[in-house]
């Protein structure tokens, strides 16, 4: 199994098949607007231009279940993470992470690379997973790590 069975809307409403992404690394993350680790957008979007001309796409999936701090629009999400962080990296429409609700996508992440204590919830806002060429999740990273933490990782996974 893989990512790529996975459909996905946009942040603009346009369902795209996570297919669109094969052969590229991917680090699929959790955001949200009003979060302690919001900023890590700028370092996020950072590792976008650094690495998307050798193959690499980050996937942010707003997600309002962590103290609301994910309350607008999709619009506004677009609006604020243009013109707060300059994001060009893709958006996706708002998600559940956790719980009956929960997005197929994160159901299939959560059980691929649990997280400590070999739990599959989500625990917070900008928890990242990283998924190699061929669409497999290799490894799953908490809010706390900066996104200028995982470029050793990512370095790996693109030159596999």
């Amino acid at each position: 199994m893989s990512v790529y069975p996975f459909k996905e809307k946009t942040i603009d409403g346009k369902e795209i098949s996570l297919q669109d992404y094969q052969g590229k690394a991917l680090l699929i993350v959790n955001v949200a607007s009003k979060c302690g680790f919001t900023p890590q957008y700028e370092g996020l979007e950072k590792l976008y231009k650094k690495y998307k001309d050798q193959g690499f796409e980050i996937l942010g999936f707003p997600c309002n279940q962590f103290g609301a701090q994910e309350p607008g629009t999709e619009a506004d999400i677009q609006s604020f993470c243009s013109l707060t962080y300059g994001v060009n990296f893709p958006m996706f429409s708002k998600v559940d992470v956790n719980g009956a609700n929960a997005d197929p996508l994160y159901k299939y992440l959560t059980s691929e690379k649990p997280g400590i204590l070999g739990t599959e919830a989500i625990k917070w806002n900008f928890t990242k997973f990283l998924i190699d060429k061929n669409g497999e999740p290799v490894k799953r990273y908490g809010s706390a790590d900066k996104p200028e933490s995982l470029e050793a990782d990512i370095e790996k996974v693109l030159k596999a």
